[in-house]
């Protein structure tokens, strides 16, 4: 399957989808969706605030159709990896930019590891 962007007749982008593409894309909408669930978690001050308590189960349930659409095509050990990790890893961001978490060498240290291991699974 082939994507293309066209304005007027002409291909601005055209970007073939074969093999790992659709997956690829699927695990990131995933890993996005699962760290909107998450970050409304945050936002939702223990389920006391209702617009970001129901994004939660709205972001979590699409992240798994998401991760489960993933599947069909990688391996469960490369995608729950990726998608465990890579989420981790954006929420770590998120808390230290956002939320004002703090960033210690460890947690920064440590989230190289995530990436890593991450990294380790697909190539091995």
């Amino acid at each position: 399957m082939t994507l293309r962007v066209s304005f007027r007749g002409h291909d601005i982008v055209r970007f073939c989808c074969r093999g790992i593409m659709i997956p690829i894309i699927y695990l990131l909408f995933a890993i996005l969706l699962e760290v909107a669930g998450t970050t409304s978690m945050k936002i939702s001050n223990g389920f006391t605030e209702t617009l970001p308590s129901i994004f939660i189960f709205v972001f979590y349930g699409l992240s798994f159709v998401f991760l489960t659409l993933t599947l069909k095509r990688m391996e469960v050990s490369v995608a729950y990896a990726a998608w465990s990790g890579l989420g981790t890893f954006c929420i770590a961001l998120i808390g230290w930019g956002y939320f004002h978490e703090p960033m210690t060498a460890i947690k920064a240290a440590s989230l190289s590891f995530i990436i890593l291991g991450v990294v380790g699974l697909k190539l091995g």
